[in-house]
């Protein structure tokens, strides 16, 4: 009997076809969530991904894909092993676009000239033009409107199928009206004159089918240079992916050596790689001694030297040695691989800040149709303006206010930041904690392994009451060979460099934030810290000078004991990284209030926290405390960044508002984290913070453009300025929306300036700039339209 299994937490990363704007995301996203099972449905139109979580029990990927067809969109399950796919699309619409925008412009031309014989009758073949100028436009128009334009109307069907509108229902709208009342105009002169042309020397009046084919046009034109703009934002990916290397060299039986496709190495493969040549998969090497340029994962350029023993990552570069390894990772499992899987779920995320243009967008369209009819009711019923001056004006505001680049803000700024911050070795796991980051006031770091070098090193071993000096040696390195603490390792490696006796241990247990203890030969030891020698029951009174003596000059000691007495103090000292003092000062100069935890005593932390210029100390905090001691400090109404590397710091990453996990740390407290840090540099920290400052600023720039075109161009477009020769037409409206979307990637864009150690100018002056010259082209295109 076969037993389903549900599997209530799986996920589907899909790539979505056919949106035009964050409207669409929002379709998308309703059309996911009415299905029973959906817990969570995430559609980014920047990247054009959905990410789904869902109970496998009761809703399929199927199910999932139809949903979204029957929102009027296309939905496939993305490959990721097919590394080429986002090229590969994104190529074919731009192709796709760019086809169409010719194409509008091919059928644009003759309309922009029979708009210039209305300024300039005397042009060329004028006299003879104008009076077919109708049946032409007419004939242009039909396929412009219902063959370029279809993909408008399928859009505004899918969202009236879902009781809204969208941006393509402004746009079938807007074109719509342009287009049925010129045909109603030119119907009604054919009939009633017997005739489809015009009189020599005149055209049929009240004719704008130019209008639906401009706006068509300069809206594929947008469409396609958003489109080329957005290809770029995910550079970061492509230069990952050409980092692969594309073969293997395997040696198989008889030790006979083959190059086979990367694709298919096997854990277990033995790999050759020569001096000058990329490692293809993650491994440990068996044979050879070489140094490997790391520089592209780790950002550090000076090579690593690898010996016999030593991990190996794919892609990076192998200088001077040939080596053999044994494949470990292979395919998706490989550490470029995640790094390139994380990135992309870090692009196709949302910042909570998109929530905010969403909830807009949501509300925006359905408004500027009210707007919209309201311009047109005013205008026609109060004013006294004619047919055609009324719904010009419907359609320019209609037109004007699509919301392309409101959908387009957020999404571009976080793709473009999270693919700048990889290539300074800074991995964020997508759009949350990035916003995050940039509203920290306190940051919180780990002392061992983070603030220092987190190995630390025996400097004084003291044995008492004539204790053998080998004896204790020994026995402490026997204890201490079972524990995985950093300190334990120091002490173990120290007993075997001084040939100590290693004893079999019973019994051992390791007593967190306290020591260990065990049994050998009949009798029990412990080695630990002060806490562990009061639970024994010791007096320290006779030793606490030497230990307090050890702990002011920044050293860890461990007390030896059995049952009876203590037997000795071993004191080991772990020293800062050489970015750690540096790291702590620019954070402080921003502003930052700057911890340090750890399980360490008081004095031994004061010493360390005393280099590194740290006065708000949380010393003697069990592991299992400090996720509370995180916790007390956000209840402070503080926003907190916990800085740590291992397993003992992963509830109190998550905890954080933003947990920085150290790359060299273990998968737990990577896991844990928002924020990877893959070299161990923290000013790599200070880095973060600053790249996340200078994208929320992108995407609040961006979300005010957005508003701004639109607040702005309504009025106009209205023609509330009409008085002083101020309005727009809707071609121009068009336009300018179209160059609005542009506008707002473009200066997302601006991210790939980004340095940690440098400013960006020109980031920073470009909206200043866009917002004079927007200015500019908002007041020229009114005065054309003013003249017109």
């Amino acid at each position: 009997m076969t037993k389903t299994k549900s599997s209530p937490d799986e996920r589907a990363s899909l790539n979505i076809f056919g949106m035009h704007c964050a409207s669409c995301s929002a379709l998308i996203e309703r059309a996911i969530k009415k299905l029973p099972g959906v817990k969570e449905a995430n559609v980014n139109y920047g990247a054009e991904k959905a990410r789904v979580i869902y109970d496998g029990g009761r809703v399929t990927v199927d199910q999932i894909k139809n949903a979204v067809k029957a929102a009027g969109y296309r939905a496939e399950v993305a490959d990721q092993k097919d590394r080429e796919f986002e090229r590969k699309k994104r190529e074919q619409e731009i192709r796709v676009y760019q086809r169409k925008f010719l194409t509008g412009a091919v059928l644009s031309l003759p309309l922009a000239y029979f708009m210039l014989l209305d300024f300039f009758p005397k042009l060329p073949f004028g006299e003879s033009i104008l009076s077919r100028m109708g049946f032409i436009s007419l004939l242009l128009a039909i396929p412009a409107q219902f063959i370029l334009g279809a993909g408008f109307y399928r859009g505004m069907w899918s969202s009236l199928k879902m009781k809204t509108f969208n941006m393509d229902s402004l746009i079938a709208i807007g074109t719509s009206t342009a287009f049925f009342y010129s045909f109603y105009e030119f119907t009604r002169y054919a009939i009633g004159n017997g005739t489809v042309w015009a009189p020599m020397g005149s055209k049929i009046p009240d004719l704008y089918f130019e209008i639906g084919v401009f706006l068509i046009t300069f809206v594929l034109m947008g469409k396609w240079l958003e489109t080329r703009a957005k290809g770029k934002t995910s550079d970061a990916i492509k230069k990952l992916m050409g980092l692969q290397a594309k073969t293997a060299r395997v040696v198989r039986p008889l030790n006979e050596v083959v190059d086979i496709p990367v694709e298919d190495v096997v854990v277990g493969d033995i790999i050759v790689v020569r001096p000058g040549e990329k490692i293809p998969v993650d491994g440990v090497v068996v044979k050879g001694l070489t140094s490997v340029d790391e520089s592209m994962l780790t950002g550090e350029s000076i090579p690593v030297e690898k010996k016999e023993g030593d991990t190996v990552i794919g892609a990076t570069l192998n200088k001077n040695g040939s080596i053999e390894f044994s494949a470990t990772k292979v395919g998706s499992e490989t550490a470029l691989a995640q790094i390139i899987r994380l990135i992309e779920d870090a692009q196709g995320s949302k910042a909570p800040i998109q929530a905010h243009a969403d909830r807009i967008s949501a509300w925006f369209v359905p408004a500027v149709i009210g707007i919209a009819v309201l311009t047109f009711v005013t205008w026609y019923l109060f004013l006294g303006a004619s047919l055609t001056y009324a719904l010009l004006a419907f359609v320019s505001v209609i037109v004007i206010a699509c919301p392309c680049a409101l959908g387009l803000g957020t999404p571009t700024a976080v793709m473009v930041g999270t693919g700048k911050g990889a290539e300074h070795g800074i991995l964020v796991k997508g759009g949350e904690p990035l916003e995050m980051a940039s509203k920290i006031q306190v940051v919180v770091f780990d002392k061992t392994g983070t603030l220092t070098k987190g190995k630390p090193e025996v400097t004084d071993i003291i044995p008492l009451d004539d204790a053998d000096e080998d004896d204790v040696l020994g026995i402490m390195g026997s204890l201490e060979k079972s524990s995985e603490h950093p300190l334990a390792e120091s002490i173990f490696t120290y007993a075997q460099e001084e040939n100590a006796f290693i004893r079999e241990v019973q019994n051992f247990q390791a007593i967190p934030g306290h020591g260990v203890s065990g049994w050998i030969d009949g009798t029990q030891y412990f080695l630990g810290n002060r806490k562990l020698m009061a639970q024994v029951g010791h007096d320290l009174v006779r030793v606490e000078r030497k230990v307090q003596g050890f702990e002011e000059a920044g050293k860890t000691v461990m007390l030896f004991a059995t049952k009876e007495k203590v037997l000795g103090m071993i004191a080991a000292a772990d020293t800062l990284k050489e970015t750690s003092l540096e790291a702590v000062r620019e954070l402080q100069k921003m502003g930052k209030e700057v911890y340090m935890i750890t399980g360490d005593n008081a004095r031994t932390a004061n010493a360390i926290a005393k280099q590194v210029g740290i006065v708000n100390i949380l010393a003697e905090v069990l592991p299992q405390d400090k996720a509370a001691e995180v916790k007390k400090l956000q209840e402070r109404g503080l926003r907190v960044a916990m800085v740590g590397d291992g397993i003992n710091d992963s509830p109190a990453l998550a905890q954080a508002d933003v947990g920085i996990a150290m790359g060299s740390g273990t998968d737990v407290a990577i896991e844990s984290a928002g924020i990877v840090i893959i070299k161990d540099d923290l000013r790599d920290v200070v880095s973060a913070i600053r790249l996340s400052k200078e994208t929320m600023v992108k995407v609040k720039q961006n979300l005010f453009f957005s508003l701004f075109y639109n607040v702005a161009g309504i009025p106009i477009a209205a023609r509330a300025l009409a008085g002083f020769g101020i309005i727009l037409r809707p071609e121009l409206a068009g336009l300018a929306m179209a160059l609005s979307s542009v506008s707002v990637i473009t200066n997302s864009l601006l991210l790939k300036g980004f340095h940690p150690h440098r400013r960006n100018y020109l980031s920073e002056f470009a909206p200043v700039v866009m917002f004079v010259l927007f200015g500019a082209l908002f007041i020229g295109f009114a005065r054309v339209s003013g003249a017109s």
